[in-house]
């Protein structure tokens, strides 16, 4: 069971980091010149993450892409055997990576859903990572 509470863990670390990176170009391919939209945007929401906050959700995103990238090296070239054991490491370097920065597992992935969402939020993430 714990291995695959850090597996849940894993993918979940690795898909907010991941989406909110991969979130903008995804965007902008979508974007049709061809004619105006139908869909009306609907307004931003105003979001008050601190920036104390965004600072280390920042910096815990970066650790997490870098772990991400590492392990998904090792477990493509892992035998079948090897990948359990490896991907309860990945989800446990990305949890400790999180919450050497202050923030707890729930508290960093809910502020990558509320930069996929919001892009001033977004964007004041994406600037930190730089």
């Amino acid at each position: 069971m714990q291995s695959t509470t850090r597996f849940g863990t894993w993918c979940a670390l690795t898909l907010t980091a991941v989406g909110l990176l991969v979130m903008p170009v995804a965007q902008a391919q979508q974007q049709s010149p061809a004619g105006p939209s139908v869909i009306t945007p609907s307004p931003p929401t105003p979001t008050n993450i601190p920036d104390k906050k965004l600072d280390a959700a920042a910096a815990a995103a970066k650790k997490v892409s870098v772990i991400k990238n590492k392990y998904d090296q090792q477990l493509a070239q892992a035998p079948v055997a090897e990948k359990q054991r490896l991907e309860g490491e990945a989800g446990d370097a990305m949890a400790k990576a999180v919450i050497d920065q202050g923030l707890s597992i729930e508290e960093y992935k809910t502020i990558m859903q509320v930069a996929q969402k919001d892009p001033g939020v977004r964007d004041k993430l994406l600037q930190r990572m730089k």
